[in-house]
């Protein structure tokens, strides 16, 4: 167990990391390493674990190959491949990430429920990309906080479900598990999907390194960022204004002498993640850091555990204990705190900011009601991690056939984050969205307008229901006003701070 058979080792990338200035929220800046204490497990950590030690817990999820033999073929040909992403990357991520934890940055994660192999093409990833862009410089000006841009993607295929069997048609066959294990018409899981899945994701990872760095993310470019279907609603005019005074500010700073052209104007750091689920394609791409002899999941910067594989005992929670990226874990209204204080301790040892996120996904009521416990459970702990709110997950129902989401029930569940964080002092870290570029009808409501007969017009989803580039954007817009009204409170509690010794002078008590 544990034998270092992986190939390939993952060199460091150089990469920008964030620090903390005096007066001033964090700033980006040139390092070859981020400023953060990067995740270190102990030797006693470490001990029985390898890229393979999962295979001695039981694996739910996974899928029944009826061979073997090709399974190992496509397996072993992944593990000959480069790593989709970087050690460095990856660190860096966490550093942000820990920003998030502290208050000091906002985390934004978002993308389809399952990616497709069909539905693969440039356009449909520049507009993720664009509509992640555009949320984040509504929260960024908004909330005055750097944002963290991890995009569900490039990895995003594989599917937990209920049962191995579902009935279509009144027929009985095996549940559709994602594009990376078979489609929705052939349903018997295939390997060859596993290279495939591979080769999407490289190239999907390709254009989006693209993107951030290549003059298309420039601030200078933030009125083209709105899609073309948005112009016209109230979000697309609100994102104008703001675009808008955006532009003057740069106009000024342009006057003032700052260079346009620095790579902190044109570049953005992007971030891209998957829920861990298929772990023999996990395995083939876990790699050995060259700089630190650390082991890395290296077909994403952020990885996740999804609700029903976070067994403390299970295979899933056993891979990624061992693995140095910054990590998250899915909690629904049945997690027990101490089970989650134990699943913390597991994943996050050493206590290491930016290592591990919650990921809370329980519908707005039971949020109020759930949340603050594991809150207080964690607090006492002593355990940090950062808090992030996927609000869509527990807000599914089924409309005149249709898996559906209410707009009005995703965003009361990300009220309920933001008051019960506000109510127990601690740090509404991030949102994790299913959403999509596409001018889709999927979820109910908002301002997009968008009925209960709208359903069947644009319903293109593989597999869960996605907030469509209005909705998510007028999203990001009320979390920008939570952000601000954040923003204004700690300012004012920091001035009353530091009035306090001026007014105990005059007092003559110092």
């Amino acid at each position: 167990v544990g034998a270092r058979t992986a190939p390939f080792r993952c060199p460091a990338a150089t990469s920008r990391a964030v620090s903390r200035t005096p007066r001033g929220p964090l700033r980006p800046r040139a390092i070859a390493a981020p400023s953060a204490v990067p995740f270190l497990p102990s030797a006693d950590h470490l001990q029985e674990w390898g890229p393979q030690s999962w295979k001695q817990r039981e694996a739910l999820q996974q899928p029944n190959y009826p061979n073997q033999a090709e399974l190992d073929e496509a397996v072993a040909q992944i593990a000959a491949f480069p790593p989709l992403v970087f050690a460095g990357e990856c660190r860096t991520l966490q550093s942000r990430v820990a920003a998030a934890a502290a208050g000091e940055a906002f985390l934004v994660q978002g993308g389809d429920c399952a990616e497709a192999f069909s539905q693969f093409n440039a356009n449909r990833i520049r507009d993720l990309f664009r509509l992640l862009l555009q949320m984040s410089v509504v929260l960024m000006y908004g909330g005055g906080v750097p944002v963290v841009k991890i995009g569900r993607l490039a990895g995003q295929f594989a599917k937990p479900r209920s049962a191995d069997l579902e009935t279509v048609d009144g027929q009985s066959l095996p549940s559709y598990r994602g594009d990376i294990i078979n489609g929705p018409r052939a349903r018997v899981p295939n390997p060859a999907r596993l290279v495939r899945g591979y080769n999407q994701s490289a190239a999907t990872l390709n254009l989006l390194r693209g993107f951030a760095t290549g003059g298309y993310a420039a601030l200078d470019r933030v009125m083209q960022w709105n899609l073309d279907f948005t112009r016209g609603s109230e979000e697309g005019r609100a994102y104008r204004d703001l675009a808008s005074r955006i532009e003057e500010s740069i106009t000024f700073m342009r006057a003032c002498g700052l260079d346009m052209h620095s790579a902190i104007m044109r570049e953005t750091d992007f971030y891209v993640s998957h829920e861990a689920l298929l772990l023999d394609y996990e395995a083939a791409l876990t790699r050995e850091d060259s700089t630190t002899g650390l082991w890395y999941g290296c077909s994403g910067h952020f990885l996740w555990c999804g609700e029903r594989t976070r067994q403390l005992d299970g295979a899933h929670v056993e891979y990624l204990r061992g693995v140095g990226n910054p990590l998250g874990v899915k909690v629904s209204d049945k997690a027990d705190p101490a089970d989650l204080v134990a699943l913390i301790a597991a994943l996050n040892p050493e206590n290491t900011p930016g290592r591990l996120a919650v990921i809370v996904r329980m519908g707005a009521a039971k949020l109020r009601e759930r949340l603050p416990a594991l809150l207080a459970a964690v607090g006492a702990a002593g355990q940090v991690v950062t808090w992030i709110c996927d609000p869509m997950h527990g807000n599914t129902e089924a409309v005149q056939g249709y898996k559906t989401r209410r707009f009005e029930n995703v965003r009361a569940e990300l009220e309920a984050f933001f008051d019960v964080h506000e109510a127990a002092g601690t740090v509404p870290g991030g949102m994790h969205l299913e959403m999509t570029g596409d001018d889709v009808t999927e979820c109910i409501g908002g301002g997009a307008a968008v009925t209960e007969l709208d359903l069947s017009s644009r319903y293109h989803t593989h597999c869960d229901p996605r907030l469509n580039a209005e909705q998510a954007l007028e999203l990001a817009f009320y979390v920008a006003s939570r952000l601000r009204r954040r923003r204004a409170a700690r300012d004012a509690e920091q001035q009353r701070a530091d009035g306090a010794p001026a007014a105990a002078a005059r007092n003559g008590l110092l």
